[in-house]
């Protein structure tokens, strides 16, 4: 048995350094413990298995310097402790980074990555990264994408930058972009919409548009139409909030789901769409982003363009 895969075996007491300051306790954890899934994480935190300074703690806390972590003993197969990126999925890492420098990494993911490793996928955008780049010192994801939804990721190479840019993203300090085909003609021309998000509690975990105030979280997106099809339409979406598949439940919710979605979808109209015009995926592209940190007054505009088979589709209507 490797270190790795040993370092879990007994109760381990960790001490939060200048690294894990301000860190999610359920990001700290995924992080420590390696490729575990997500489910483990989140089942020993409401067991009340993690203590914080003796104390249990929810997923939401946020770590302090020089708290002690309890971690439990975890089990974990041999395979999950020694998964090693491919050639070619290192590859495809290398040559989606666009821009590096000393605050932060973008990247344009490729579809069918997922950001982190869990969830029967022992490797993720960022522990790839990890792997390719060993002698950076710290890089963490500064928001997520869904594994289906290709185009632009941040990462932050330090706290600091961490920090600023969950910041930016709460106070609505990053214009962020989408473009996504939707099924049917828009009507309207440009929207506004703002309603309240919350998750169902089926086994599916979707989320869907509520209508008893204060009972989700609050959603705000502008929806521009780009190009209109026969019998679809090409949007452009700007995010104000970054809550749980927004983009896809709000449309499915107004009656223009994403075309490829295999969760809000249009199930035969997806399958007319995968025949006809070649889509095998989710079509949502993160293309636009735009921002500058506070502390070292840079600015970030980046545009990325379609990724090629959401465009070859496109060329196909």
């Amino acid at each position: 048995m490797n270190e790795n895969s040993a370092k879990f075996q007994k109760v381990s007491f960790i001490e939060v350094t200048e690294r894990s300051d301000g860190q999610r306790i359920d990001n700290f954890l995924m992080r420590e413990l390696g490729n575990v899934p997500r489910s483990l994480v989140y089942k020993i935190l409401r067991k009340g298995e993690v203590r914080i300074d003796k104390k249990r703690a929810k997923p939401s806390r946020k770590l302090v310097l020089g708290e002690t972590v309890r971690i439990p003993p975890i089990r974990l197969q041999e395979k999950n402790q020694t998964t090693t990126a491919s050639t070619q999925l290192l590859q495809q890492v290398e040559s989606a980074t666009i821009l590096e420098d000393d605050d932060i990494i973008i990247m344009n993911k490729p579809a069918g990555l997922p950001v982190h490793g869990g969830s029967g996928y022992p490797l993720g955008l960022i522990e790839v990264f990890r792997q390719l780049h060993p002698n950076i010192p710290y890089v963490e994801l500064a928001h997520r994408l869904d594994k289906d939804t290709s185009g632009i990721v941040l990462l932050a190479k330090s706290r600091q930058a961490l920090q600023a840019l969950h910041g930016l993203f709460q106070k609505g300090g990053i214009d962020k972009r989408y473009l996504t085909l939707v099924a049917g003609r828009w009507q309207g021309g440009e929207r506004h919409i703002k309603n309240e998000l919350t998750r169902t509690d089926n086994k599916q975990g979707k989320m869907l548009v509520t209508q008893e105030e204060g009972a989700g979280k609050h959603a705000e997106s502008i929806f521009i139409p780009k190009r209109y099809f026969s019998t679809s339409t090409l949007l452009e979406v700007k995010l104000l909030t970054g809550r749980m598949h927004q983009i896809r439940t709000q449309l499915s919710h107004m009656g223009f789901p994403v075309l490829g979605d295999n969760r809000y979808g249009d199930f035969p109209l997806n399958r007319r769409f995968k025949k006809d015009a070649g889509l095998r995926r989710l079509f949502l592209h993160a293309c636009f982003i735009d921002f500058t940190l506070e502390f070292s007054s840079q600015r970030y505009h980046l545009e990325v363009p379609l990724a090629e088979d959401l465009q070859q589709v496109l060329e196909k209507l």
